[in-house]
């Protein structure tokens, strides 16, 4: 799995050790992670919240990750940014067990977390935790597992409801703030991480436009 982390401005110097955790967990399980900064504080490439759910969007819908971390001071605006997004489905992650019913119940494709609300002393155990109770299940196995089917029946809904209410991806490209989509994607890495992993050729071609 393609596992994207962006990280938000307010939180940026964080970057490395969210990074760190991340690819402990998620390297030996198989998985590859994408860092699309924020990398520093000082990156010339600032990511607002909102910047956060449009990246995740392009990541997600372009086929470029399979999921995505991100998150925030409070971990709420990139988690509403993401879930303004088609295809995204974001869950608030604040501790192991947000982790493991949000794998379980809802199998989304994103999570956000608080960097500044509640980061203390051993957050870097707590984030490890997290990723742990997040990817080393089968997602959408059910909790409880009783409650499996009718919870599989209950995403599919939620997945139709927001594909009919929301625009594909390439719309909404074309619709957005374009000084906002290009701020979004202007990350260092950017072009490197996402052209060779992106599978939409509509969205990589709007892109490079830009």
């Amino acid at each position: 799995m393609k596992i994207a982390l962006i990280t938000e401005n307010s939180q940026a110097a964080k970057n490395p050790i969210i990074h760190e955790a991340l690819t402990a967990v998620a390297g030996p399980m198989g998985h590859e992670v994408f860092n699309y900064g924020m990398y520093s504080a000082d990156d010339p490439a600032s990511l607002t919240y909102v910047m956060n759910g449009l990246l995740t969007g392009i990541l997600l819908n372009s086929g470029a990750a399979d999921f995505v971390v991100t998150g925030c001071g409070t971990g709420m605006g990139s988690m509403l940014a993401c879930n303004a997004m088609p295809g995204v489905f974001c869950g608030l992650v604040i501790d192991p067990t947000d982790a493991f019913l949000f794998s379980q119940i809802n199998a989304g494709n994103a999570i956000s977390m608080p960097y500044a609300k509640g980061f203390g002393w051993a957050a870097e155990l707590n984030l490890q935790d997290c990723y742990r109770k997040l990817f080393e299940g089968e997602p959408g196995a059910g909790y409880p597992k009783e409650r499996a089917a009718i919870m599989a029946t209950n995403r599919g809904k939620l997945a139709d409801l927001k594909a009919a209410s929301c625009h594909d991806m390439l719309t909404v490209l074309k619709s957005v703030d374009q000084d906002l989509l290009r701020s979004a994607i202007a990350g260092e890495k950017f072009a490197e991480y996402f052209y060779p992993n992106c599978q939409d050729d509509g969205i990589a071609a709007y892109l490079k436009a830009l």
